[in-house]
């Protein structure tokens, strides 16, 4: 099974031109959310709870199976390392390559093809035009099943839902619909009864952070 984080970076780049639909500040962060929130969802690492040794919310590597897939196992690695992070914190440290690193996934399983230039000769720009668009193509499907049609999603694909809408990214995947309805319908799924207790927690402060570490940088940015 791909990842949470391919399957989400195969929807924000543009089919056509291979660039991606949200901007450079929320893509990384979100694609780290994206892994924390997997993470999550196999119970490897969640927020602490009240009565634990760790501050409430702030993220545990529990005790269990390692993931497989490398990616994820050098996630674990990371958290564990440092003294208990905020979800926001681990988000930061997980976006360092991340994007690239996907990247190289998807064209490896030949979705995609990873296209080098520059703009006005100087400046270094990659795009990811789509080859082979059956796997994206299934995924949209099963959004378009919940987002358009009603149809209660799967934790996983509640999960895609929840990622989507914090970076306001779902009506963006259907431009042919009501563009308000999608978002409202995006929304109700991320804040919906589909996961349990810790895996609701997971998507609360993963959602939040998202939010917070693409404004931040925007508000330094504009006060410079």
């Amino acid at each position: 099974m791909t990842l949470l984080a391919e399957d989400l970076l195969l929807l924000l780049l543009d089919d056509a031109s291979g660039k991606p639909v949200v901007d450079r500040t929320r893509l990384p962060r979100v694609l780290a959310g994206a892994v924390l929130l997997e993470l999550a969802l196999g119970d490897v690492v969640t927020p602490a709870e009240p009565g634990e040794d760790v501050k409430k919310g702030r993220l545990v590597v529990r005790d269990g199976a390692r993931p497989q897939d490398p990616l994820l196992a050098r996630a674990v690695d990371l958290i564990g390392r440092s003294k208990p992070l905020k979800p926001e914190a681990a988000i930061e440290k997980l976006t360092k390559n991340l994007r690239d690193e996907l990247a190289k996934r998807i064209v490896d399983a030949g979705w995609v093809r990873e296209e080098k230039g520059k703009v006005l000769g100087i400046f270094p720009t990659t795009r990811w035009p789509e080859v082979d668009g059956s796997h994206e193509r299934a995924v949209r499907n099963e959004l378009g099943a919940a987002l358009l049609d009603g149809v209660t999603p799967t934790p996983r694909t509640a999960a895609l839902v929840s990622l989507l809408s914090a970076v306001d990214a779902a009506p963006k995947l259907f431009p042919d619909a009501d563009r308000r309805a999608v978002k409202k319908r995006a929304k109700d799924i991320a804040e919906g009864d589909w996961a349990g207790k810790a895996v609701r927690a997971s998507v609360d402060a993963v959602n939040a952070a998202i939010i917070v570490a693409a404004t931040v940088p925007a508000i330094v940015a504009g006060s410079g």
